[in-house]
């Protein structure tokens, strides 16, 4: 029985969502409470399964009972569970602060959310690359709809933008499975690296280029340079709880990378082996340095965040890229720069709704309302996202660094990067907080018809960010067993022929 729990996580949401959308006709606040009621089951659902694995076990699950590589297979190690549970724990916090009302500016919020969560629990629980272009799809399309939702020229233009590049992104994802299909005549994911080590000589170019191909809609996915243009206005023109969501989708094609980095082409993959290493370093330093650029020419609150995400991207791949102790620092980095990520945009929108001139933008306003509680939590947030000790945040770049030896390269970016994050978010909090700009928050021609609501700091929007920064410091306080898992789930990706044997059913 212990096999059913792969597919929970994918068919929980997959049903709430349903259900949702049949009973589309209920109250607003009741939607909420089964919304809320679904992601409390996927959370349990996500630490069970963790809980399973833990051991080094890898769990196959086969949809119709077909075998691997004829039919469709769920397969879960301690890397999927991992970043399924990061998932969970985040799409709660989001779901929260979506309930202050953002859920009601437009239709289905709950359905797309739900949806969401169906596609990236199934992107990173699947075992072959043609359900693995499925389950993007699923995500994109609900994603379209939630970075849309509310409406507004400058959403919709952000939106399109978005649309446009993930459009053309999964096209070249076919072409990219189909010259891996043509080469080693299977999608499997076991069955392509178990094949790759044997592949003719006459078929490399075509496997060669398939992978490539696979490595720019990654890149794509995780918006890292040059393709990362779309993010910073897709996440920063969206809604709040929408772009705390997305903090995830980033990290789903840093997944896919991880993945196919160490599974398809890693050490034992024959003339494919390392496929990506010449490109993997050089391209998330340069993310990192143009990213730090934007973070200091950013002008609002949301941008700088946005921004501060591709710099988290370019951190993560940093570390993927410099082998086994690189990624275990990785993949405890992983969730500390979702959850801050997710963070610095609700707090982002939280302080834009209590500035009644200029919003989250670095300009004179009036005074906010319990300016010193929106502040502190503000500083705690700069101090999560620039890597400053004592928060996880300094752990997770310290062991990067520390897995960096003889690379003066990666250590000068990175600690650059963080020093001027330091600086821009330290402008950000005085032109926020502390460049007044001469009237009082309660002028009554400043009042919108809502300014009582919003004078007051609202119980759900505390909760989330509450939420998160707890998220945060349980993964500081708990380092030591986060480190180890994290480092057990590295060895495990390192032995590749341990999830083929799984899949496959044959003996390593």
């Amino acid at each position: 029985m212990m096999v059913h729990l792969v597919i929970a996580p994918i068919l929980l949401p997959f049903l709430a969502g349903t259900l949702l959308l049949a009973l589309g006709r209920l109250s607003l606040p009741v939607q909420r409470w089964l919304a809320l009621f679904a992601i409390l089951a996927q959370i349990g659902a996500a630490v069970a399964l963790l809980m399973a694995v833990s051991g080094g076990d890898i769990l196959v699950y086969r949809l119709g009972d077909w075998p691997a590589p004829w039919g469709i297979v769920l397969v879960a190690d301690r890397l999927a569970a991992w970043m399924v549970l990061i998932t969970t724990l985040l799409s709660l916090w989001a779901l929260i602060y979506a309930g202050n009302g953002i859920d009601g500016q437009g239709r289905h919020f709950h359905v797309l959310f739900q949806m969401q969560l169906f596609g990236l629990t199934g992107a990173f629980l699947t075992g072959d690359l043609f359900n693995l272009f499925v389950f993007f799809e699923i995500l994109l399309i609900a994603s379209y709809g939630l970075a849309l939702h509310g409406g507004g020229k400058a959403r919709t233009r952000a939106g399109l933008h978005y649309v446009v590049m993930n459009l053309a992104g999964s096209a070249v994802f076919l072409f990219a499975a189909g010259l891996m299909y043509a080469s080693l005549g299977s999608l499997n994911m076991a069955d392509l690296a178990a094949k790759a080590s044997q592949l003719a000589p006459d078929q490399l170019g075509l496997a060669r280029a398939g992978g490539l191909l696979l490595l720019a809609v990654f890149a794509l996915k995780a918006a890292l340079l040059p393709l990362h243009l779309w993010l910073p206005a897709a996440y920063g023109g969206t809604s709040a709880p929408v772009a705390a969501l997305f903090a995830i989708m980033t990290k789903v094609g840093i997944y896919a990378i991880l993945r196919t980095h160490t599974l398809l082409f890693g050490e034992g993959a024959g003339s494919l082996a390392n496929l990506f290493d010449p490109w993997l370093l050089p391209l998330a330093l340069t993310t990192i340095v143009i990213a730090t650029l934007g973070v200091l020419a950013a002008d609002n609150l949301a941008r700088l965040s946005g921004y501060l995400v591709l710099v988290s991207v370019g951190t993560l791949l940093s570390g993927i890229a410099l082998g086994t102790a690189g990624i275990a620092a990785g993949l405890y980095y992983l969730p500390h720069s979702t959850f801050t990520a997710a963070l610095l945009f609700l707090l982002a929108d939280a302080i834009k709704r209590r500035r009644l001139l200029h919003g989250d933008s670095f300009m004179p306003d009036a005074d906010m309302a319990r300016h010193a509680l929106w502040g502190g939590l503000f500083f705690a947030a700069a101090v999560a996202v620039s890597g400053l000790p004592p928060l996880s945040g300094f752990v997770g770049k310290f062991l990067i660094l520390r897995a960096a030896p003889g690379q003066p390269w990666v250590w000068a970016v990175i600690l650059l990067a963080a020093l001027l994050a330091v600086v821009a978010l330290a402008r950000a909090g005085s032109q926020v907080f502390f460049n007044a700009a001469g009237v009082r928050p309660d002028t009554p021609s400043l009042l919108p018809a809502n300014a009582a609501a919003q004078a007051i700091a609202s119980g759900r929007e505390l909760m989330a960010v509450g939420g998160l920064l707890g998220l945060i410091l349980a993964l500081t306080g708990f380092a030591g067993p986060a480190v180890d898992f994290a480092q057990a789930t590295a060895q495990q990706l390192a032995e590749p022929m341990r999830y083929i044997s799984a899949v496959l059913g044959v003996k390593p």
